[in-house]
């Protein structure tokens, strides 16, 4: 090993130990997430004793983060709430994340887990424009590009989005509106597809096998930002027998398919409540 590798091995295994943590960040930051979990931290011995921090240094904790406005008094003996001052990081660091960039190497790496195409897909009107394409190292793979658009109700992305859609907001997308058919399995009504859509958001994922092209199948879980308003899609999609073979191998798509989409959601600032 080289001088300069040995000293880099050494700065990673520095940065790894524990001895380099600073222990008055890390209480500052039990506090942070304490006020943030709704404990206004009202009478100061509780909260002290609850979290293994001297009164003394929670109080010079809490004054610091109230000068920096991380924290503000909710009202004169009224306990603490989250400040304007975290608020703003907050907004800093959400503004700089960017779907695509984030997704990206997500769906690489789920292409490369299941060794089928991964996309990631927005809705726009009645169309999912497709904005990611990852392809594992085989001949089997998708044939769509990123900027294609395809009908939403008849591909698994495109049902994840419209299915957050409340039914004023679907019937008037699809007003007036003749819903082209590609297989026997694509919906063909309005009402069939608010049917199949109602039946699809309580489980979550949405499975298909050649509603849109015969002999294909796919299977699209949805993104959310720091919000909790879905922004996008992401799905798998591959040869219908991927997705015949057995009841462990359609878990283990499904399981890969929801920590994809809560790694990103993730990401994006989405804090998961279930």
């Amino acid at each position: 090993m080289t001088d300069s590798s040995a000293q880099s091995a050494t700065t990673a295994e520095e940065q790894d130990s524990d001895l380099y943590l600073v222990p008055p960040v890390l209480r500052a930051i039990t506090v942070l997430r304490y006020i943030a979990a709704g404990n206004p931290c009202r009478n100061l011995s509780s909260t002290a004793k609850k979290l293994s921090i001297n009164r003394t240094t929670l109080i010079r904790i809490i004054h610091t983060l109230m000068r920096e406005r991380l924290i503000e008094e909710i009202a004169p003996g009224a306990g603490y709430q989250l400040g304007a001052g975290l608020i703003v990081l907050a907004a800093g660091a959400i503004s700089n994340r960017d779907v695509v960039r984030i997704a990206k190497p997500v769906l690489a790496e789920l292409s490369k887990q299941l060794n089928l195409s991964a996309h990631l897909g927005i809705l726009d009107e009645r169309d999912v424009v497709y904005m990611i394409r990852e392809t594992p190292n085989t001949h089997l793979v998708s044939n769509v590009r990123e900027g294609s658009r395809l009908p939403a109700h008849a591909t698994t992305m495109g049902r994840v989005l419209l299915s957050h859609l409340t039914g004023d907001e679907l019937r008037h997308l699809y007003r007036d509106i003749d819903m082209e058919t590609f297989t026997s399995q694509t919906p063909s009504t309005l009402e069939e597809l608010i049917g199949q859509l109602a039946i699809e958001l309580n489980d979550g994922i949405v499975w298909n096998i050649s509603t849109f092209e015969a002999g294909i199948g796919s299977c699209a879980c949805a993104v959310y930002d720091h919000t909790g308003t879905v922004i996008a899609a992401i799905n798998v999609t591959g040869p219908d027998a991927y997705f015949k073979i057995d009841e462990d191998a359609l878990k283990n798509i499904e399981l890969q398919m929801r920590k994809a989409a809560d790694l990103i959601s993730a990401e994006l600032g989405y804090a998961k409540t279930t």
